[in-house]
């Protein structure tokens, strides 16, 4: 749920120091610049807002862009700006703010008007200047909006592949870039790409939790002791806790168990591979928590996972298993795996932070929170599941989800793993993953029967440039 870069969206900033632009689009671009940077340095937020496009201007208030640019003048001046990058009319710079090392992607149309700014912590590390190959079909104003979104993300060269879809008003299009594996240039990603979906994984595992209390085998509010083996059920904290503050993370639980890294054979690149339910359980015994269950929210990982390893003791079959048979099976989603099968599925290899490959994930007890691998076209085949009138008891279960059951200040409403916020009066539902090398995000307008599917095989976050896309089809006419 982090958000690790502070993002803006618009032009800045330039120095006369920089060295001449190559091509009139960068000049442009370092023009708009240029001004910001003296708007920045000089605390004059209205007169970067003007600069703002129309476009731009509809994503953001100026009271609200205003409060973002009074945050950023609070670490000082920009010094020491260096060009660092150009791609897809996505110009990259490096800076100093105020003593941090920073880095801003920006586009500026022909206007000298910006439509994008991603202002981020530490450098660009290399120029990518080669042309991301894709496969995209734009034809419409929101294509190529989504378009400039994805190739400012993709200006980053530690970034890899995106593969993005998008039902805006119950019509689909999808967008794939990059390359699955960084030495083939040809493995440009499709539909049928799996990628790590991390976190998002959640969202399928309180379905499986809303499925068992809508076939009446369980109660939201039960405890969880009572499936619980005698050595745990003992614990009057645990006690406390119900499937329900599991599920919206007001359980008490940590983010995750102190002796993860004392499971044998622990690899930090690899962290979930050897932690057992017998490691679980033996943290859980004698867990004590100041919070009290239901009061506060924090994220648990391990309340996730603990939640996964109830279901399955419950219905005697593994995490993956219920997925398959309740889930995948059911809404035909044969793509959506806890571990893909390297001779008839297509996964990415995937890439960290500093560009370098690091294994996919591989999970036991804590699978249910955040072990999944899916696709484009499987998970937009889920949302359109969320946007109908419910008939079965998935379908009720799936709504289940939906509905509030904790409320998160200021402006978040939890519901059972979704998050969701009102915004100009239209509803959002939304989640997000990521992994050593995996970024994902999955949104929701159900009242415009829209909704987004972002996947990247990096670690780089793709949070900031999906809360654009989803925020452009919910205020779409």
């Amino acid at each position: 749920m982090t958000r690790k870069a502070l993002l803006f969206v618009c032009n800045l900033i330039l120095i006369s120091s920089l060295a001449i632009a190559q091509s009139p689009v960068e000049r442009l671009n370092r023009t708009v610049f240029n001004r910001i940077e003296y708007f920045i340095n000089t605390n004059q937020p209205d007169s970067i807002y003007n600069l703002a496009s129309e476009d731009f201007k509809k994503q953001i208030t100026q009271q609200g862009f205003n409060s973002m640019m009074r945050d950023l003048s609070n670490y000082g001046k920009i010094t020491a700006v260096q060009p660092a990058s150009f791609s897809n009319n996505i110009a990259g710079y490096n800076f100093s703010l105020g003593g941090t090392k920073s880095s801003l992607y920006l586009g500026v149309d022909s206007n000298y008007n910006f439509y994008y700014f991603l202002l981020q912590q530490g450098h660009i590390a290399t120029a990518r200047t080669e042309a991301v190959p894709s496969n995209v079909n734009k034809q419409n104003p929101l294509d190529f909006y989504i378009d400039s979104i994805a190739n400012a993300y993709l200006a980053n060269p530690n970034t890899k592949s995106l593969a993005i879809g998008v039902i805006n008003k119950g019509k689909i299009n999808t967008f794939y870039y990059g390359q699955t594996d960084a030495y083939d240039k040809l493995s440009i990603p499709d539909g049928n790409t799996l990628y790590e979906i991390g976190s998002i994984s959640k969202v399928f595992t309180a379905t499986l939790l809303a499925d068992l209390v809508e076939k009446g085998t369980i109660s939201l509010d039960d405890s969880i002791t009572k499936y619980l083996p005698d050595t745990l059920a003992q614990n009057p904290y645990l006690q406390k806790i119900t499937f329900k503050h599991l599920a919206n993370h007001t359980s008490g639980l940590p983010r995750l168990p102190e002796n993860l890294d004392k499971a044998p054979k622990y690899n930090a690149k690899n962290p979930y591979a050897t932690y057992s339910r017998k490691e679980m359980f033996h943290f859980l015994k004698n867990i004590q928590s100041e919070n009290e269950p239901g009061e506060n929210f924090e994220y648990s990982n391990l309340g996730y996972g603990l939640l996964g390893e109830l279901i399955a003791i419950i219905t005697n079959k593994s995490y993956s298993e219920n997925i398959k048979e309740i889930i995948s099976d059911t809404l035909k989603l044969p793509n959506t795996v806890e571990k893909a099968n390297p001779k008839t599925q297509k996964i990415t290899k995937v890439y960290n932070a500093q560009r370098q490959e690091t294994p996919l994930w591989d999970w036991q007890a804590m699978a249910a929170s955040g072990a999944l691998k899916s696709t484009v076209h499987d998970l937009l085949r889920f949302v359109q599941y969320q946007f109908k009138l419910p008939e079965t008891t998935l379908e009720n279960a799936m709504a289940q989800t939906r509905q509030f059951t904790f409320y998160l200040p200021p402006n978040t409403d939890i519901g059972l793993a979704w998050h969701m916020n009102m915004v100009d009066d239209v509803l959002q539902y939304w989640h997000n993953g990521g992994t050593g090398g995996s970024s994902s995000f999955i949104g929701l307008v159900p009242d415009k029967k829209s909704a987004i599917i972002v996947l990247s095989n990096s670690a780089i976050s793709v949070d900031d440039i999906s809360a654009k896309i989803l925020s452009k089809i919910a205020n779409s006419k």
